[in-house]
């Protein structure tokens, strides 16, 4: 009865040690004839009650389980009144309790001596008193862009002496669904299973995934299987008739993100098309290797023919002259020239029918093909030395030379 009335645990306290004691007195005085009426227990009652509602009480009833998102604010709500007979200093200090009993208490705000102290490294230049003047009566505090780190049970200690009361509060910061991700994965094609995939990278658990389709009858396929807590929806066999725009929502307690997805399911592919192109290209990649190695072939023969035509056309050239008979060939051809100028028409004409070994050949005489026919002994001149010496002319005894230009 006295925990649904509101009073605090002192008050509970001398409340019972109260009736404990008028029970004694009533047995005593039942021995002794005299009784307490009704009205004299409602009267010392209302005195008791009276009397104990003095002193330093926190009055706030707010909650004390807050849960807020991250990069929002908080009101940490702490309302207190104050009794004439607590004449201490006032102090407020709001501390963040630690979760081990090893570790100390992070001190957030403090007041003290009419002043507020504000910078502390928990939630530096992010918590202040509500009200300027927290001797008012408001010790509440805001705390600006909650952080994930700011999670905890905060804890408000009044104390004016010789009254002490403090309050305390859990505090729950969440963070928001990052924006989703959707993807199909594996192939989109008909009648295979398609897996469509929604994550989000951030985001307070638990996280659930919802799946909506959009576009055309706005109906989810009757084989899709969702998966709330993993993101996903299996489509198996899936046909044309799946094919449209998908909305996927992820959502915790405090905020929600959603991302869109168009999905095209293809007929399957033609294998037989697939592989009968496979073979032709590998034909005519075959075929034209062929034609290159061919062509290849074809001119390295062609310049192994040439280069035999070559050596067959200069074995028909004369032999060029050897450098030992240079200077008798030189003195023949000067004698040659002498005697030339002294010779009449007619022996002009035997020399002429000599051979000339000095002529060169013409274009057709150089394509003519070699002949084996053996060439024709050389004429012997009618003319005798008595003769040529009468001319005025010099016999020169011309050396015989082989087909390489040597002298025999």
């Amino acid at each position: 009865m006295f925990r649904e009335s509101g009073l605090s645990g002192s008050q509970r306290h001398r409340i019972s040690l109260f009736f404990t004691r008028v029970l004694k007195e009533k047995y005593w005085n039942r021995q002794k004839g005299m009784y307490f009426t009704i009205p004299h227990l409602c009267c010392v009652l209302i005195s008791l009650i009276a009397g104990v509602g003095h002193g330093l009480e926190i009055t706030s009833q707010g909650l004390t389980n807050i849960e807020k998102a991250s990069g929002e604010s908080v009101k940490l709500d702490c309302q207190f009144s104050l009794a004439p007979e607590d004449s201490g200093p006032l102090d407020i200090e709001w501390s963040l309790l630690a979760s081990d009993n090893q570790k100390e208490d992070k001190v957030v705000i403090l007041y003290s001596g009419d002043r507020a102290y504000e910078d502390y490294p928990a939630v530096k230049g992010r918590a202040h008193f509500n009200s300027p003047d927290p001797k008012n009566g408001d010790a509440s505090i805001n705390l600006t862009g909650l952080k994930s780190s700011d999670t905890g049970t905060y804890q408000c200690k009044v104390k004016k002496a010789p009254g002490i009361r403090s309050r305390k509060m859990i505090l729950t910061v969440m963070v928001r669904p990052s924006k989703p991700r959707c993807y199909a994965e594996g192939p989109t094609q008909e009648g295979k299973d398609v897996v469509l995939r929604c994550t989000s990278s951030e985001g307070t658990n638990p996280l659930q995934y919802t799946w909506e389709k959009t576009s055309d009858n706005k109906i989810l396929p009757a084989s899709a299987v969702l998966d709330p807590v993993g993101g996903t929806m299996n489509v198996r066999n899936a046909s044309t008739s799946a094919s449209g725009t998908y909305r996927c929502t992820a959502k915790n307690r405090v905020g929600m993100e959603e991302c869109i997805l168009q999905l095209g399911i293809t007929p399957p592919p033609n294998t037989a098309g697939i592989i009968a192109g496979t073979i032709i290209t590998v034909l005519l990649a075959l075929i034209i290797i062929a034609i290159i190695l061919f062509c290849c072939c074809r001119a390295r023969n062609r310049k192994k023919y040439e280069k035999e035509i070559s050596y067959e056309i200069r074995e028909d050239v004369p032999p060029p002259k050897s450098r030992v008979s240079t200077a008798r060939s030189f003195t023949s051809v000067g004698s040659q020239r002498s005697s030339l100028g002294s010779m009449s028409p007619s022996n002009l004409h035997e020399y002429a029918l000599k051979p000339q070994y000095d002529k060169i050949p013409s274009v057709e005489e150089y394509e003519r093909p070699p002949s084996h026919t053996p060439l024709p002994p050389p004429v012997a001149s009618k003319m005798a030395g008595r003769n040529l010496s009468r001319m005025g002319g010099i016999p020169v005894m011309i050396p015989a030379q082989n087909r390489d230009g040597s002298i025999v």
